[in-house]
């Protein structure tokens, strides 16, 4: 018999790690279409210009392409989630993923056009969130 895993003391693992989709939406892609491809140079200039490293203890976003900003915010900073899937952007297989946090330079953090299932790493960040606060010791109190 095997002993449980303690979480709490696992290395840092990497949840996602990507760029936004070329073509977030059906309208990218009808555009795209309409101009004959020339506005996907725009759609891929785009793409380039952010890239998204989530981990089990972090959210890492660089942006720029010639001059680099990279942000961070520690998981167990984040307060709440939503997630976001228009229609438009169910179709094409993208999602969004806005997150509200307890930090004061970055009081939320919109992940948009991701091309993986927005559902399944909402519910990886709200469980590796939860066993960051619990390894720390955080908690959240509401005050109305």
């Amino acid at each position: 018999m095997q002993a449980p895993r303690n979480q709490a003391n696992e290395p840092e693992r990497v949840i996602f790690e990507g760029r936004p989709a070329l073509f977030p939406t059906v309208g990218a892609l009808l555009l795209t279409i309409l101009t004959v491809g020339l506005a996907a140079f725009f759609y891929w200039a785009r793409k380039l210009r952010r890239h998204y490293r989530i981990t089990t203890e972090r959210v890492l976003i660089e942006t720029g392409i010639l001059s680099k900003k990279m942000e961070q915010i520690d998981l167990y900073r984040i307060n709440d989630y939503t997630v976001e899937r228009p229609i438009s952007q169910r179709l094409m297989g993208t999602g969004n993923l806005h997150l509200d946090t307890m930090d004061k330079s970055m009081q939320q953090v919109d992940i948009f056009g991701i091309p993986a299932d927005v559902n399944l790493l909402y519910e990886e960040i709200r469980k590796a969130t939860e066993i960051q606060k619990q390894r720390r010791g955080t908690r959240v109190v509401d005050y109305e």
